[in-house]
């Protein structure tokens, strides 16, 4: 038979489906070796393509082929790694291995892009064209989106989605860096028990530090701590020849040490520059939503409760998108105060996004409403109290009901900013939203103001920069009969006193500070009123 006609679609590097193998001793015996030892394939018969030389051999680190053998004996792996140190190219060359020597799998390679999983596909492909064809099984497909062999095995490759792999019956599930995937909960609380329900399957899952919080931070403390089937690997900085105490000082020089710690550094929250501390950003735990709705918009944490008091902080995009229209549900009516509900989307229209707000502000027991005015927000302001009449909204003056919704400002935004720091750094609100979490922890100092880190986003935590705002007015001392600041001041007063009295004890009533009564938790409001949420 000659060349031509062994070859894919006339690839002449490319198996057809169908070509039957002579093989020799000597064949057999490497097949085997390559078929044992997934690094040895690898850095043999592997090839990648360097920005300096071109098409070469992939050359294993020693931590690579470690991770190689990690990846072989364990189900489920965890990768948290530096960039630039060939995680995902490493990946790439054990997910082919894991396709080649094994029939009848379906490998699924899922990006927080589309496009970032297509690229991962592509150099596959051409680890997959420098293969000799003594260990490639025959191509039935090899396109864009998969690739199917003759042993009946294939890899596909998709963005990261609820719909990615539904129906699909999965071996290997890759999530590449997982940290920086949006509604990555959501994802992997459906997708895992399906994925982990095979006694063969395996589950690896790769990606830089971006916060805390997050579902990809969640499996690594779990993994870490010996709390979860998965197993850890670390790829610092220093594990990749030619990084130095020099390369360091130099890459700092020419970015920042807060870049440096959060591309290199592995770690999970940045320096004294975030507005929130590492202590209190370690403690952040995300919760999955019980209900969704608006397509997944928007999460649900808590249902409204009768006689509950809550207050809807909103910030306003244009809708093109880029930034997020969202809005944040804080019961007030409990201490601490507890994050309900969260709405995020880029891409409403401010002239549609007040009947959203009106929905849900109407359900959630008619609560006060504080819409962020600046530019498109005054659209959204005035479609809610004008054209609804919706009337629990805030004005700016009493007097004045043609300043609705808050101003941010230099000022505003700096009462805020401090305002919600006393309140999440003494736990005086709950936040359990993932990408709220997120946010907060790449929320920086830039300049004489805070802002989201680059790359990431800052909608939600403005909302509660607007409920910090707000919790320092007078109107929220009246409809809460509380003073947070005189709270969080006691607070710490008592923090100072036990650490400078650390034996006995002195009566003088601060125990009962923060005594709060607890709310009775009665029939949700969705049972007790015949409420359609839905559309």
């Amino acid at each position: 038979m000659s060349h031509q006609i062994q070859t894919y679609l006339g690839n002449p590097n490319v198996k057809r489906d169908g070509v039957v193998q002579e093989w020799t001793s000597d064949l057999v015996q490497e097949y085997q070796k390559c078929m044992n030892n997934p690094a040895y394939f690898a850095e043999k018969y592997c090839k990648i393509i360097s920005l300096d030389q071109g098409l070469v051999p992939f050359k294993l680190y020693p931590y690579q082929k470690e991770m190689f053998n990690q990846f072989k004996e364990n189900r489920f792996n965890v990768v948290l790694a530096c960039r630039q140190s060939g995680k995902s190219i490493s990946a790439c060359a054990y997910l082919l291995w894991f396709a080649l020597f094994n029939s009848e799998k379906t490998v699924a390679v899922l990006a927080n892009k589309g496009a970032t999983a297509g690229e991962m596909l592509s150099r596959i492909t051409l680890m997959l064209e420098n293969t000799p064809f003594f260990l490639q099984p025959g191509s039935k497909a090899l396109n864009k989106g998969s690739l199917e062999f003759s042993n009946n095995s294939r890899i596909i490759a998709s963005a990261t989605s609820g719909s990615s792999i539904r129906g699909l019956s999965v071996n290997l599930l890759y999530l590449d860096e997982f940290a920086f995937v949006e509604r990555a909960a959501e994802f992997y609380t459906s997708t895992y028990p399906v994925v982990s329900a095979g006694k063969d399957t395996k589950i690896i899952v790769t990606s830089t530090a971006n916060g805390v919080g997050n579902t990809f931070y969640n499996i690594w403390q779990g993994a870490v701590q010996g709390v979860n089937e998965f197993k850890p690997f670390r790829v610092d900085w220093w594990d990749v020849p030619g990084r130095d105490e020099k390369w360091k000082e130099s890459t700092i020089a020419n970015t920042s040490q807060l870049q440096f710690n959060q591309e290199f550094g592995n770690t999970f929250f940045g320096t004294g520059d975030t507005l929130i501390d590492s202590e209190t950003l370690m403690d952040f735990r995300a919760e999955n939503p019980i209900d969704t709705f608006e397509g997944g918009d928007l999460l649900i944490y808590e249902r409204p409760e009768v006689k509950h008091d809550y207050i809807m902080c909103v910030d306003v995009a244009k809708g093109r998108g880029q930034d997020y229209s969202t809005f944040t549900l804080v019961d007030i009516s409990v201490r601490p105060f507890k994050q309900v509900a969260v709405y995020r989307n880029n891409t409403i229209s401010p002239i549609l996004f007040p009947n959203i707000i009106y929905k849900y502000a109407t359900l959630y027991n008619n609560c006060y409403v504080i819409i962020e005015a600046n530019d498109q927000g005054s659209i959204v302001c005035n479609g809610l109290y004008y054209d609804l009449e919706y009337e629990n909204i805030h004005l700016e003056s009493a007097i004045k009901a043609d300043k609705i919704g808050v101003e941010i400002n230099r000022k505003t935004k700096r009462l805020g900013c401090s305002a919600i720091k006393d309140l999440l750094e003494n736990k005086k609100i709950k936040i359990v939203d993932e990408n709220t979490i997120m946010e907060i922890s790449t929320f920086v100092s830039k300049g004489a103001s805070f802002e989201a880190s680059d790359g990431n986003h800052d909608d939600l935590i403005m909302n509660l920069v607007m409920f910090g705002y707000f919790v320092t007015s007078p109107l929220f001392n009246d409809m809460t009969d509380i003073n947070l600041k005189e709270l969080i001041f006691k607070h710490k007063m008592k923090q100072i006193e036990d650490d400078i009295v650390p034996f006995g004890h002195i009566d003088d009533g601060s125990q009962f500070i923060d005594e709060v009564e607890k709310p009775q938790w009665v029939t949700p409001y969705y049972e007790s009123h015949d409420v359609d949420i839905e559309i």
